[in-house]
């Protein structure tokens, strides 16, 4: 029994998956205490879409640490947030012409949320909020209440209330528009459904099993949450940060949500670090009334700013465009060949296959991880691989994954014959 096994709690996941010890990685590799190589498809579950130690973040990281920056400063002032506030201003927000103020809530995704979720009802002054089928926004109990997966909320272990669920765009069918049944909820004084204080939602539902909202369902779910007076959050967690080709994951749609959470890749170096985004007259929040003992994470300012960098410019958003269409087309040619009953979605380089043979899909991950490749599975019942590559990969490096992935779904088609 290693020390893991002897040590660690059960609660442990992803090493199960991947069992093996790493000790090393760089760009789209990882590498284990045994010298043993791994292209990664997972990419720290969207944590490291620039690929691991980049070189410009490493050294502006180490140049921080080495002139003994200030690491921890709770919420007072810092040159290292003044620094990322102003490129965050300068190079994101200005540029598509979006007026937020920054909350800084906690070093997480959930906290953010949570942030989110508790400032749409202060201002609203209404308690419920509407999610949609199969979301994922957290682990802790606000977060958790608007979640869909059943496993995960029972481990609350107590009500989770204040919610309701509203089924995803497709998730009735591609000739069903769900939102018909939102609005009707909302028209209809005897529907039950008392009017929210906000909706939150993921336009690419990552753990939900790359369940993509299309520009036309995301803009008319603004135009009713605007009629009625809803606060809409994105949730761009797992699929901010460049993840769907722009920078922000709604920007296709051309919608402006009153609340975005970011966390995950916003370090862009792994380091902890959360941001709430909030139109500026929602920001009625006093001073203290919501906080976090590691919002203020200097370092992870640091990495923050500089990844940034990517973001001056096209030249990452066209290639990322460039990447999807050859992940796209490879994994419909590679369904086609086999004569597999699945579908691919998705949206820049996050990309999915449903398989109508729900365990087929963590049969290919476990060969994948065999031959060299971490890639993980999404859906409520593990059925549906899941791609996330960084956005930094080379081409080579992405066909080579591709590749491993068609050989993984060859043996584990042949271990069930």
């Amino acid at each position: 029994m290693n020390i893991f096994e002897q040590h660690e709690s059960e609660v442990r996941g992803y090493c199960r998956s991947f069992p093996t010890v790493f000790a090393s990685a760089k760009g789209a590799w990882m590498t284990d205490a045994n010298g043993r190589r791994y292209l990664d498809f997972f990419s720290g579950a969207g944590v490291l879409n620039y690929g691991h130690n980049p070189d410009c973040l490493k050294q502006a990281l180490l140049a921080y640490l080495v002139r003994d920056g200030i690491t921890h400063t709770l919420d007072m002032y810092s040159e290292a947030k003044a620094a990322f506030i102003e490129r965050f201003q300068q190079t994101i927000l200005e540029p598509r012409k979006l007026a937020y103020k920054l909350q800084f809530p906690g070093p997480t995704g959930t906290n953010a949320v949570e942030a989110a979720l508790k400032l749409a009802r202060k201002v609203t002054g209404r308690e419920t909020v509407v999610s949609f089928t199969n979301a994922f926004h957290g682990m802790s109990l606000g977060a958790l209440s608007v979640t869909g997966n059943g496993f995960k909320r029972a481990g609350a272990g107590i009500p989770l209330t204040h919610a309701a669920f509203m089924p995803f765009d497709g998730y009735m069918g591609s000739d069903t528009d769900t939102l018909d049944y939102l609005e009707s909820v909302l028209q209809d004084n005897g529907s039950g459904t008392e009017l929210p204080a906000a909706v939150i939602l993921e336009t690419v539902q990552a753990e939900g099993g790359v369940n993509v909202a299309s520009v036309d369902w995301l803009r008319r779910l603004r135009e009713i949450t605007q009629q009625h007076g809803i606060v809409l959050i994105v949730d761009d967690v797992q699929v901010g940060c460049g993840r769907t080709g722009h920078f922000f994951s709604f920007e296709e749609a051309g919608i402006v949500p009153d609340i975005v959470t970011l966390s995950k890749s916003l370090s862009g170096y792994g380091l902890p670090l959360a941001l709430v985004l909030i139109r500026p007259d929602l920001d009625q929040w006093a001073p203290g009334e919501h906080n976090g003992t590691f919002r203020g994470h200097c370092p992870a300012f640091v990495t923050a700013t500089a990844a940034l960098g990517y973001w001056c410019g096209t030249t990452l958003q066209e290639a990322i465009g460039q990447k999807s269409l050859l992940v796209q087309e490879s994994l419909e040619h590679m369904l086609n060949r086999h004569g597999i009953d699945g579908s691919v979605r998705g949206r820049g380089l996050i990309h999915g296959v449903e398989f109508t043979d729900a365990s087929l899909a963590s049969r290919i991950s476990q060969a994948c991880f065999e031959r060299g490749l971490v890639i993980e599975t999404a859906g409520i019942d593990d059925q549906v691989l899941k791609l996330l590559p960084s956005l930094t990969i080379k081409e080579d490096e992405l066909a080579h994954g591709l590749d491993t992935i068609d050989q993984g779904l060859r043996s584990a088609l042949s271990q069930a014959s």
